[in-house]
């Protein structure tokens, strides 16, 4: 992997993991899913203006289009849809160590459907990666977080692993930032109906909500994103989704230092086990797919 990739994957592991800790604030405040549909709308909007702007056009191939339907479906409604939900009852850092199993449902299907294999070397480190997320949730039951709440984090967690293996070959024929804004309105679309059929549409207007909603709208909703499908194009589905595993650590800490959930001795180690496995899975597959 080049020194590239993996500034790439840790930005984006940062941003990524900051999402839960705003979207924590936004639903204490806001109905979740119809915040949630107005940030993909106006990230939408955004996306698609700065993509004209560079010359980007709708004129997708096929394989672009199914990318746009089932990554708006599977990462915008679903798994951040079902997370906006579970976080008025779970934890900024829970969400987010839950979310972190993504990379082994990944691999796993890529192993059963498509045919990917790592090295021992990197299965190992997939084992380390699991062990210390295990370590970290196990430190942190006994709290509030209902049950519902984290079985909605897992399903989400399992769409987000459908739309990551759906990004393979989906900017290759470019037009990148396009489809980035383009599936945002799919997410918009759907989570809008739903809201008008379920959510009352009131809030409690703060500062706090306001600045929470425009870093989530901007930050992880529109730059992670674009970031997370330059990093699948560089170097694939499944070495890409290993950075999840620092959803913990960033997740944890962002958690900890806004919001003041709770930060244990646990939680470091279970952090630098979680480390250990990415640097094995990183160092069972070495050479880099792009330049």
């Amino acid at each position: 992997m080049d020194i590239r990739a993996m500034l790439m994957g840790l930005a984006f592991a940062l941003m990524w993991s900051s999402a839960f800790t705003s979207a924590r604030i936004i639903v204490q405040d806001a109905p979740p899913l119809a915040s949630l549909s107005l940030r993909f709308f106006l990230s939408g909007l955004i996306g698609v203006a700065i993509a004209r702007a560079l010359g980007q056009y709708w004129n997708l191939t096929r394989a672009q289009w199914r990318a746009v339907f089932v990554f708006g479906l599977c990462q915008n409604a679903l798994y951040l849809g079902l997370n906006f939900v579970a976080m008025q009852t779970v934890e900024a850092s829970l969400a987010s160590i839950i979310a972190s199993s993504m990379p082994l449902i990944v691999a796993g299907a890529g192993w059963l459907f498509l045919k990917d294999r790592l090295p021992t070397q990197g299965v190992i480190g997939l084992v380390l990666g699991v062990v210390g997320v295990v370590i970290i949730m196990g430190a942190r039951f006994g709290g509030e977080a209902s049950i519902l709440g984290m079985a909605l984090c897992v399903a989400g967690a399992l769409a987000l692993a459908v739309a990551t293996l759906t990004m393979r070959g989906a900017s290759s024929g470019g037009n990148l930032l396009m489809i980035v804004g383009l599936q945002m309105f799919v997410g918009a679309i759907i989570l809008g109906v739903v809201s008008a059929a379920s959510e009352t549409l009131t809030y409690t207007p703060s500062l706090k909500l306001t600045l929470a909603f425009a870093y989530t709208t901007l930050v992880p909703g529109l730059l992670a994103t674009f970031v997370w499908f330059s990093l699948v194009e560089r170097i694939g589905a499944v070495r890409a989704s290993t950075f999840h595993f620092l959803n913990p650590f960033f997740g944890v800490a962002i958690a900890a230092l806004l919001l003041g959930e709770a930060l244990g001795i646990m939680d470091v180690i279970g952090v630098t086990v979680i480390t250990i496995g990415i640097l094995l899975v990183q160092l069972s597959k070495q050479k880099p797919t792009g330049s």
